[in-house]
């Protein structure tokens, strides 16, 4: 008997800076796809929050996005799954907010593999959200994430564009990943 090997899984990551419509394109990509959408963990576990979170509140959302993540692998369909954010926005805050990430966090940065990140631009408007926090750093965050992309020599594509020409920006920049 011989043994086919299941086809990849291919995972786009949809990461960026506060209010840039991650979420929105995360959603419309999967529905575009036919496939599932991995929200951000972390939009859940900071609503329950009363006050400044701390470093272990930062572990627990990196470890809640892993497990929300591993979850929905089985309901992907197409063999592709989008993912709202993904856990290297833990280390972004940690580095920021604390000066420093958890080794867990870095250690699994090593490990991790997302077959295209797909980096939002900032050319969107502001808008406020109880928790979003840095209006005023979305350029500094922006050279952060080039940063850290490259720093894990990932395949990153920025997006820009307003309305529908983003979500077309995006379908054009994942052509060749998504599987067949």
């Amino acid at each position: 008997m011989v043994e086919v090997d299941a086809p990849k899984m291919v995972k786009i990551a949809v990461v960026g800076p506060e209010s840039t419509g991650k979420s929105t394109l995360a959603e419309a990509l999967a529905r575009h796809y036919g496939t599932v959408c991995v929200p951000e963990y972390a939009r859940e576990y900071c609503r329950d929050l009363k006050g400044n979170y701390s470093l272990q509140d930062e572990l627990n959302m990196f470890y809640g996005q892993l497990a929300l993540e591993r979850s929905l692998i089985p309901l992907a369909q197409n063999n592709l799954l989008i993912c709202d954010t993904m856990f290297l926005t833990i280390k972004v805050w940690c580095d920021y907010l604390f000066g420093d990430t958890p080794s867990v966090v870095t250690d699994k940065l090593k490990s991790a593999h997302y077959d295209l990140y797909l980096l939002m631009d900032i050319d969107l408007p502001w808008v406020d959200d109880p928790l979003r926090d840095f209006p005023h750093l979305r350029e500094h965050f922006m050279q952060v994430w080039h940063d850290e992309l490259r720093a894990i020599s990932a395949r990153y594509k920025v997006i820009s564009g307003l309305g529908k020409d983003r979500l077309e920006n995006a379908i054009a920049a994942t052509r060749g990943f998504v599987p067949a």
